[in-house]
């Protein structure tokens, strides 16, 4: 009985406008997604076109070396922009509110679509991959408005299973490219510009929508002092009048931000208030792209032909559903079992897959059975990533600071994830060349490593306000005592949560 009123509880608070406003911003978790995928399944025809056009060109074939460093560009220029775009999030943000912002950056995604449509027609790869940084650059800011966004408007009780939509539109988004990659669709010789400039129709749908969804009431009150315009949306966006509560703490997260003076980037590192939860967020961040996820989505379909795999592209679209399969469990119990526990589940988890899938490797040529052990271990692997690594790191900064710090600390938590993420799109190649099948044991090592600091270093959030969470690190910085007033039971930083 009591679990049916919960449920009605939260059904009540899922309301149309509600959900509107989070599907459109996750639109943009969905271009992230696509275009982190979208280059994996054509890798062959693509390589292809830039023989072709080298030949063309020089009059000769290319060379090997200079064709996977160009491969590696391509993949890896993704990254390069999500750095700098990632980063400059703060910049529009605070300036144009988070709406507005998610509006403006559609521009860059139209540009990139072009450039990377009208590659193989110009005969350019110096095209493709100007357009791979440009969507980069898009996909930087995607991560940095729509976890904050989403976040700021949803109801304290909904906020982790709400954060994980993000996850579920990048995963979908991947899923989406694996399949539009199948040659009989797009993923072939003559279409492959179309594949890579689908980009454009998810934005045109995202500028549809966006001017009917509200602007963050959070941003509203506490940005720009607007506190009835506040009020008048938190009612639209809640379906009922009894918005007294969020309004409230909203007023005290204003006032805590008069008592603390503009916090810059430096300032994140330089104050030991934040230095705590700036650098939980980035090795959270770190955790995520160094597991080695993105050497399975990058070149997942390469690894199950070595694996012995008839058909590797339609193994790959396999991780594809278990990716998205895994994010809807993960947003169905984040909010039972909490972030903490779900993370530290999914690194033991991809660390124990990483094992077996270095063994079934090793041992393909012995036995060939083991293509179908490696082919178990890719989906664990990637099953126990969206359990935890996956979705948790995104919200979770988000959780962590109070509206004054967050914007410049989400700015630099992405532009962490971004730089750890063209590490591995740019080096996993030349590491597996190296290390053959015993690539992964370096993601096992990594991932053993995430799973002590998270153990001993990363709060519970699951039900506790912005300014709480906030107020946490705060007395645990050995300023909380004289500088603010927050309740005892936030004095850790050890997630020792007596509610888990």
């Amino acid at each position: 009985m009591q679990s049916l009123i919960c449920v009605s509880l939260l059904y009540q608070q899922v309301t149309p406008q509600l959900m509107l406003a989070v599907g459109t911003a996750v639109i943009g978790s969905l271009q992230f997604g696509y275009n982190t995928g979208v280059i994996n399944a054509p890798q062959h025809i693509i390589e292809s076109f830039y023989n072709e056009t080298w030949s063309s060109r020089f009059s000769e074939p290319i060379s090997q070396t200079t064709l996977t460093a160009l491969w590696s560009l391509s993949v890896a220029i993704f990254s390069v922009g999500g750095m700098f775009g990632s980063f400059s999030v703060s910049l529009f943000v605070n300036r144009f509110g988070r709406r507005n912002s998610m509006l403006m950056a559609n521009v860059l995604a139209f540009i990139a679509a072009a450039f990377m449509g009208f590659s193989k027609l110009a005969a350019s790869f110096e095209m493709l991959i100007v357009g791979r940084f440009i969507v980069g650059l898009y996909s930087g800011l995607c991560t940095g408005f729509v976890p904050m966004y989403v976040e700021e408007i949803s109801p304290t009780s909904l906020r982790g299973a709400l954060g994980t939509l993000h996850q579920l539109g990048v995963v979908i988004g991947i899923l989406m490219a694996q399949i539009f990659g199948i040659e009989s669709i797009m993923g072939n010789a003559s279409l492959w510009p179309l594949l890579l400039g689908f980009t454009l129709l998810p934005a045109v749908l995202q500028c549809v929508l966006l001017p009917l969804c509200p602007e963050s009431p959070r941003y509203l009150l506490i940005n720009c002092n607007e506190e009835s315009k506040a009020h008048s949306i938190l009612i639209k966006l809640r379906g009922t009048d009894e918005v007294s509560e969020d309004m409230q703490e909203m007023r005290e997260e204003s006032q805590q931000m008069k008592r603390e003076k503009t916090v810059t980037i430096p300032e994140l590192f330089r104050s030991p208030i934040y230095r705590q939860p700036i650098f939980v967020a980035i090795m959270l961040q770190l955790s995520q792209q160094l597991s080695g996820i993105n050497a399975v989505f990058y070149y997942s379909t390469g690894i199950f032909k070595r694996a012995g795999v008839s058909q590797p592209v339609y193994a790959t679209i396999g991780t594809g559903v278990v990716n998205t399969a895994f994010t809807v469990v993960s947003l169905f119990v984040v909010e039972r079992m909490g972030r903490r526990p779900l993370h530290l589940v999914g690194l033991m988890g991809m660390a124990v897959s990483a094992i077996f899938l270095t063994v079934a490797m090793a041992l393909l040529d012995q036995i060939r059975w083991m293509s179908y052990v490696s082919i178990a271990a890719i989906f664990s692997f990637v099953a126990f990533f969206e359990i935890g690594p996956g979705p948790i790191p995104w919200f979770i900064v988000a959780e962590l600071f109070s509206q004054g710090p967050r914007p410049a600390a989400i700015a630099v938590a992405g532009f962490s994830n971004w730089s750890a993420n063209f590490l591995v799109g740019m080096c996993f190649q030349y590491v597996e060349q190296l290390c053959g099948p015993y690539v992964f044991i370096i993601f096992t090592v990594l991932l053993l490593g995430f799973f002590v600091f998270t153990y001993f270093k990363v709060p519970e959030t699951k039900g506790r306000t912005f300014d709480e969470i906030a107020a946490g690190f705060r007395q645990s910085a050995g300023q909380g005592a004289d500088k603010y007033s927050a309740p005892d039971e936030f004095n850790t930083l050890r997630g020792d949560d007596p509610d888990l």
